[in-house]
């Protein structure tokens, strides 16, 4: 299995990314809160990652640090959490934030996340209870300063950047109207795709 990766990083398009290890150049698909983590193109980088073979694919999924492999294999034990879920979860909140939903039985921030409902919400809050009773994490504050911004732009108008954004939340489950009019709300000519994905992940919950 393949458990880390040192290497360059040579290309992000989120959700993905390739980080080239001596010579060949590994796919991997991460998290928003771990693509955040990542040093610029072309730095080095660390990633820890988890291996999953399926009939019709390999694929291969990266984290920021080890709290956040370990609650990505935890979720997709999680009866109907599958690998994709279990991203979109980790794209929304970090891992000491979901710990937090949990521990306080906050159905009401995980059905904001796409593909989530009440029930599976419920029933996932019921199941990660004792998985991670024993994790003790600080909380840090979700709150933003940002100001939505009242922009109204034209398809043909918009920027690299707010495409980027728009097809890395419609991959994380989002639907195209949600997407569009999340990065509208927040959307500003000097953010980068990453700013913009963070944000409108933020306004979402």
């Amino acid at each position: 299995m393949i458990g880390r990766l040192r290497g360059i990083l040579i290309e992000k398009q989120a959700p993905d990314i390739v980080i080239e290890c001596q010579g060949i150049g590994y796919e991997v698909t991460v998290p928003m809160t771990s693509m955040y983590a990542l040093p610029e193109l072309n730095e080095e980088a660390v990633i820890y990652t988890h291996f999953i073979v399926r009939e019709d694919a390999q694929l291969l999924y990266g984290f920021a640090n080890k709290v956040e492999r370990k609650l990505f294999r935890l979720l997709i034990k999680a009866s109907g959490v599958g690998p994709k879920l279990a991203l979109a979860i980790l794209s929304g909140m970090s891992a000491e934030q979901f710990v937090s939903c949990v521990a306080h039985d906050d159905v009401t921030t995980i059905v904001k996340i796409p593909g989530v409902g009440k029930k599976t919400a419920e029933r996932l809050l019921i199941e990660m209870r004792d998985r991670i009773k024993d994790w003790h994490v600080d909380v840090p504050s979700t709150t933003s300063n940002a100001t939505p911004l009242e922009i109204n732009l034209t398809q043909s108008m918009m920027s690299s950047a707010k495409g980027d954004a728009l097809n890395a939340l419609v991959s994380l489950g989002y639907s195209q109207g949600q997407a569009d009019k999340a990065i509208k709300a927040i959307y500003s000519n000097d953010k980068s795709s990453e700013d913009l994905i963070r944000d409108a992940l933020k306004s979402m919950l």
